[in-house]
């Protein structure tokens, strides 16, 4: 699996897909999973970042997937990026169309896979401990806090503490109230989970 977990700065990103996919003759095409930041006030500058790239990007909001078609969709990507904002609306979008299993299953087939705060998130086990920085309220209906299950820790974004909603008394209250019974990998916003074949490593992305 190619994985590349961000906690906000999208700058790994270009070295990282050029690693994954090479040199292509036309526009990589991206899928943009955009359903955590819908109405929310960054949704729309975290697209502008990438598609500052030049990438093909192709909207897709999970919650509208047409899963008997997600196959014929997913195979015409060369990489997935699901976008940042509420991590339980993210989750039970996934869920409630079946766009977990199907996504989290081509990435396990190859599928290069981009995740930027709660899209990195939900790449865990899952999220249960993000319940002290994102609300559960944003998904009243979702019964179930597993994750696509791609890595084995529990990525909390942010953890240098520099954005107001996420001050350093507050991740430090996620690791100490959580820290013994999950694997929580912090990350700062400079900094991404990198993930291949060799294994995993923190790297800069800034």
């Amino acid at each position: 699996m190619d994985l590349l977990l961000l906690s906000m700065n999208p700058a790994a990103i270009p070295s990282f897909l050029d690693g994954c996919v090479g040199a292509l003759e036309r526009p990589l095409r991206l899928g943009y999973v955009s359903d955590a930041g819908i109405g929310m006030p960054f949704a729309s500058a975290e697209r502008a970042k990438i598609e500052a790239f030049g990438y093909s990007i192709i909207e897709i909001r999970a919650r509208d997937m047409d899963v008997e078609k997600s196959d014929e969709l997913l195979d015409s990507l060369d990489a997935i990026y699901v976008a940042s904002g509420e991590t339980f609306a993210l989750l039970d979008a996934l869920r409630s169309s079946g766009a977990d299993q199907a996504l989290a299953e081509r990435v396990r087939a190859g599928l290069p896979y981009i995740g930027c705060s709660a899209g990195s998130i939900v790449a865990g086990p899952t999220v249960t401990p993000l319940e002290l920085m994102d609300s559960r309220e944003a998904a009243p209906d979702l019964q179930d806090d597993s994750g696509l299950q791609l890595i084995e820790q529990i990525i909390v974004p942010h953890a240098d503490g520099q954005l107001p909603p996420y001050p350093p008394a507050l991740i430090q209250q996620v690791l100490t109230t959580y820290g013994d019974r999950y694997p929580l990998l912090p990350l700062r916003d400079d900094q991404a989970l990198l993930v291949s074949a060799e294994g995993a490593e923190i790297i800069d992305s800034f």
